[in-house]
């Protein structure tokens, strides 16, 4: 029998937090605690979060770091099974536990991520990307799965996923200090040293951003900071090559499907090109541009 752990980062998410702990207390598989890190929230987030239940990590604003805010949670844990959620992440029914911990329960797999959906407030390029990211069929992968799936056999989301708490902490946890992608580290980490990472698309969770085209440049941008600062990933495929056919997927998609996005689907991905790209070259700009450029402005206080 797992003891389960849910780490939630927040700020400011009154508008969420409720309705995410109690559709957590509403699951068949029960967690043995809920840990909530908030990031100074000026508004009722820490309130309705001790109200739910949760424990409670109060840290400084400035002080928040992806991976090691999460490493911090995983840290004062109890669980030998964590499951890693954000915010805005709203389990679909109440088999969600139960079902992102099930594959854990196989020896050789280590790490789990769920589905995400778009609901009927999702603009139709979200609804196109949680389809081309997230598909019906699950599936398994492994160091042997590298030759096939190149840069993807590393994708893994944090949105939603399990870990095991003992090979978590063997491979030496998220790392510190990235602008973001700490879940791709950390998938890499695993299946480089041999283990397991599984895609259970029955553990659903309700997940979108309706970004705006500026958000997406800015999101985009900090893409191009991962790569240009772990480079070493872009040996296993580069992800324009990926974002290519993205594009094209999305384009029949909405052809199809509402033909007045697409050219907004055009230009958007014109935005996120042209963001990437410039993350890509990011040591060559000022930090004060950087700063304006980026949506993690933590990462350039460092």
């Amino acid at each position: 029998m797992m003891n389960i752990s849910i780490i939630i980062p927040t700020l400011n998410c009154e508008g969420t937090i409720e309705d995410l702990l109690k559709r957590l207390k509403n699951q068949t598989q029960k967690a043995d605690e809920v840990i909530v890190v908030d990031s100074e929230s000026n508004d009722r987030t820490v309130e309705i979060a001790e109200k739910e239940g949760a424990k409670v990590i109060k840290i400084k604003r400035r002080d928040f770091d992806h991976g090691g805010t999460r490493n911090l949670a995983a840290e004062n844990s109890t669980g030998d099974a964590i499951i890693f959620l954000t915010q805005d992440a709203l389990p679909y029914d109440e088999h969600f536990i139960e079902n992102i911990i099930t594959p854990l329960k196989n020896s050789d797999v280590v790490a789990v991520y769920g589905r995400q959906i778009a609901d009927q407030k999702a603009i139709p390029t979200e609804k196109f990307a949680r389809l081309f990211n997230y598909p019906e069929k699950g599936f398994i992968k492994s160091k042997e799965s590298i030759n096939e799936l190149r840069i993807k056999a590393f994708f893994f989301s944090n949105v939603c996923s399990a870990l095991r708490k003992k090979e978590f902490e063997q491979v030496g946890k998220f790392p510190y200090k990235t602008i973001m992608n700490e879940d791709m580290i950390i998938a890499s980490k695993l299946i480089q040293n041999g283990y397991k990472i599984a895609y259970v698309p029955n553990a659903i969770v309700i997940h979108y951003h309706n970004y705006s085209l500026i958000k997406q440049f800015k999101r985009n941008f900090d893409i191009g900071v991962f790569f240009s600062e772990n480079s070493w990933i872009l040996q296993y495929g580069k992800s324009e090559g990926e974002g290519i056919k993205f594009l094209k997927d999305e384009i029949r998609y909405l052809w199809r499907n509402d033909k007045i996005w697409t050219l907004y689907a055009i230009v958007e991905n014109i935005f996120r090109y042209s963001g990437y790209r410039l993350g890509l070259k990011h040591k060559y700009l000022p930090k004060s541009i950087k700063l304006n450029l980026s949506m993690n402005k933590n990462y350039w206080l460092y």
